[in-house]
């Protein structure tokens, strides 16, 4: 097989919501010779992927990789001079935190044709799940994606006197282990620690979960409602809006139990 035949499509799986799928990544998932999934590609997607076709799990957690990207890079590769339809399949879209160009990039130099094919990212579907807006006349008219992963465990190197601007809305992605980092972060650079919040847990699918905080009890209120990743923050005015509900938290009593609260 030719690699000038192949190609291979970095396509956005949404947030795991089948029906959020754009209707190209149905058809490419459905004409794939292999996929290579992410971890936060939903089971409800990987089950349109048909019988037969081979599946790769390329996963990574924090300190928990599948496959160093590397690896996955080559892999990729490997795979196009075998293939013609070659799906990398993303969780959310492939340009927002998910490492598409890179892969793009490595592939084009080594002569492999690449597509990208957008999704929903994880902002834009777990605060519409949650019915949190992005922006809201009067209170944002701008909103600023950052990530609260840090590479190699190391340093988040943020503007962070920038992102305290209150006509902005901050969203973190992948941000629940550094809840108490940003906090800190964002009050000394001058945010006031009322700034309304709201946690989104597995947004926009069946185990979604709802916490509303301020920025000085992020880390309290995720630890005590048990949050787990994947976890979208959004902090800014916007999160006040009547709209918001949260979930009732029915392990509440559990926990408390469990430590010795009651």
């Amino acid at each position: 097989m030719s690699i000038k035949n192949s190609c291979v499509y970095l396509v956005g799986g949404g947030p795991g919501d089948p029906e959020l799928l754009t209707l190209k990544a149905l058809r490419l998932i459905e004409q794939a010779d292999v996929v290579v999934y992410d971890r936060l590609v939903g089971d409800a997607v990987l089950d349109l992927v048909p019988t037969g076709t081979a599946r790769i799990y390329v996963g990574k957690a924090a300190g928990d990789h599948a496959l160093p990207q590397d690896e996955i890079n080559e892999l990729l590769y490997r795979l196009a001079q075998s293939k013609t339809h070659v799906v990398r399949l993303k969780g959310g879209d492939p340009n927002v935190f998910g490492r598409g160009a890179e892969e793009a990039d490595y592939l084009e130099a080594r002569g492999v044709r690449v597509e990208m094919v957008p999704g929903v990212t994880a902002a834009a579907a777990c605060s519409a799940a949650a019915r949190v807006p992005l922006t809201y006349r009067g209170l944002a008219s701008g909103v600023r994606f950052v990530t609260g992963h840090r590479r190699n465990d190391g340093e988040l190197d943020l503007d962070w006197r920038g992102l305290t601007d209150t006509d902005t809305t901050l969203v973190i992605y992948m941000g629940l282990s550094t809840l108490p980092l940003f906090s800190a972060k964002l009050m000394n650079a001058g945010m006031a620690p009322s700034t309304p919040a709201v946690l989104i847990a597995s947004g926009a699918t069946p185990n979604q979960k709802v916490v509303k905080a301020t920025l000085s009890t992020l880390t309290q209120r995720a630890e005590e409602t048990g949050l787990e990743m994947p976890v979208l923050t959004i902090i800014g005015e916007v999160a006040s809006v009547a709209s918001v509900r949260e979930t009732p938290d029915e392990n509440a009593l559990d926990r408390k139990l469990e430590s010795g609260v009651v």
